[in-house]
């Protein structure tokens, strides 16, 4: 799934080497698709790097390498989803909240 900007038969042809799919809304110039775009997966990926941005603090992520971009990710990935079973294990009302281990 790309935005309308990732167009062009370089970008076509990168996609399909690999067999991947290449999901974007019709530009302007293009004729409307037979399927209409799904407006709630680009809804939900969205959600999904927001989170990932402002709730984990990956906008200044510091890594030097992508291989440490890579842990970073990881690490607060796995320490959500830490926070998101203990509150649940604890029958806290909000789920997802960080407020108690942002320290």
């Amino acid at each position: 799934m790309c935005d309308k900007g990732f167009a062009g038969a370089g970008i076509e042809k990168a996609a399909a080497e690999p067999g991947y799919p290449l999901i974007r809304p019709a530009r302007e110039d293009e004729p409307a698709p037979a399927l209409p775009f799904p407006g709630w997966l680009r809804q939900r990926i969205e959600a999904i790097i927001w989170t990932l941005k402002n709730q984990l603090g990956l906008e200044r992520h510091n890594a030097r390498h992508p291989d440490g971009l890579w842990a970073r990710i990881s690490q607060r990935i796995l320490a959500l989803n830490v926070v998101i079973w203990h509150n649940w294990t604890i029958g806290a009302p909000v789920k997802r909240s960080l407020i108690a281990y942002d320290h």
